[in-house]
């Protein structure tokens, strides 16, 4: 049972690394299709299950999906031990079924786990609740599972752009460390050290409350008109932070997604009016 998974993480690993739309760091869509941009998840496997409805991968073969923040919340072990490690390994047989257009892309509690650095949800340390519930299930064999969920965790992408200029990833930097981000991460392989603070896989993925003129100025880094943020709590399930921001939470009752069509140029407010309530989904 143990290596079955080890082997389905190292096996998504190296699919990550494959997806023939992603250099670097960066994900690049065509100008065609269709993307299924969804939120944090944090271990919601309702949600999880209804964007799969709603994507129906197998029968839009020209559709992608954008996935984030897995871990680190929903169902727990009689002990309060995490158990959303169960939902990242779904979502890495997800990947290899659909290699090129399943697109997972690295949050902050991912570079948490990555660095083995803390993060607090819900009053709990999240990296050691979900490493008590490893060994609790897998025992000795508990210590190279967390490592290929690390390796995994550091295969992901830092986010998505597409021809018609929106941008997708789980944060931007923040005002206070905007200047410390360098843009060269985008084009070469992660290294542990990127997702340490101040390292600009950090930066890029823990950054909140950015004003308008850090997305203007990030907007002309990345070569973007609009991003599709997650990381932010929204209770409603999605914002419009600025003129060019729309945030969107998957992981709870409230939370959405948004359908993109990759061939059609969108305002921030058509955008908006595209988004999906999951709890609309059956």
């Amino acid at each position: 049972m143990a290596q079955t998974i080890i082997d389905l993480l190292n096996k998504s690993t190296e699919a990550n690394y494959a997806d023939k739309f992603c250099r670097g760091n960066l994900v690049s869509l065509p100008a065609q299709g269709s993307l299924i941009a969804t939120g944090d998840l944090h271990g919601h496997r309702r949600n999880f299950e209804r964007i799969l409805s709603y994507a129906d991968l197998a029968n839009n073969p020209d559709r992608h999906i954008l996935l984030q923040e897995i871990i680190h919340g929903g169902p727990q072990d009689s002990r309060q031990g995490c158990l959303s490690y169960k939902l990242l390994f779904d979502a890495a047989r997800l990947k290899l079924d659909f290699p090129d257009r399943v697109h997972i892309i690295m949050g902050n509690h991912d570079t948490a786990f990555i660095s083995d650095s803390q993060v607090i949800k819900d009053s709990q340390e999240m990296n050691l609740s979900m490493r008590l519930a490893l060994e609790r299930e897998y025992g000795a064999n508990s210590a190279e599972i967390s490592l290929a969920i690390k390796q995994f965790l550091l295969s992901q992408p830092l986010a998505i752009r597409c021809q018609n200029r929106i941008w997708l990833s789980h944060s931007l930097p923040d005002d206070r460390r905007g200047e410390q981000f360098d843009r060269q991460i985008m084009d070469r392989k992660l290294e542990e050290e990127d997702c340490k603070r101040p390292g600009s896989a950090y930066l890029f993925t823990w950054g909140r409350k950015h004003s308008q003129s850090l997305l203007n100025k990030m907007a002309g880094l990345l070569d973007a008109d609009i991003f599709i943020l997650g990381h932010q709590t929204q209770k409603q399930g999605w914002a419009k932070t600025g003129d060019n921001l729309v945030i969107i939470a998957s992981e709870h009752n409230h939370g959405c997604l948004l359908p993109i069509d990759l061939a059609k140029s969108y305002t921030i407010d058509q955008l908006i009016d595209s988004i999906v309530p999951l709890a609309s989904i059956s």
